[in-house]
């Protein structure tokens, strides 16, 4: 059984639908990185600093849970459907772990 695959010769993920907004989502993030590093040459006030940091992580959860969400949809029903079942759900529960182990 040959794999789907998108119009570029890729293959289907859990997020190549919403693609586009996944990668709209990543350069904000990206921009509010650069712009704690703007705030941290400038010498802002801490707590500001603090602020954005937070700011980012919720908008990196933001996407993590949405990449989870594609997966959990897509990927894990085809892995289901190969009957991988029980080894895409210790992958999924893996990466869960891993998103929830912070500071």
């Amino acid at each position: 059984m040959t794999a789907p695959s998108t119009p570029a010769g890729g293959p289907v993920r859990g997020y190549t639908a919403s693609k586009d907004q996944l990668l709209a989502r990543l350069r904000r993030i990206e921009g509010q990185v650069r712009g704690i590093n703007r705030m941290v040459e400038d010498d802002r006030y801490c707590i500001d600093v603090l602020t954005q940091i937070s700011a980012i992580q919720a908008a990196l959860d933001k996407v993590a849970l949405g990449l989870l969400d594609g997966h959990t949809r897509h990927c894990m029903r085809e892995g289901a459907a190969e009957g991988r079942s029980d080894e895409m759900a210790g992958e999924m529960m893996a990466a869960v772990g891993r998103l929830m182990k912070r500071g």
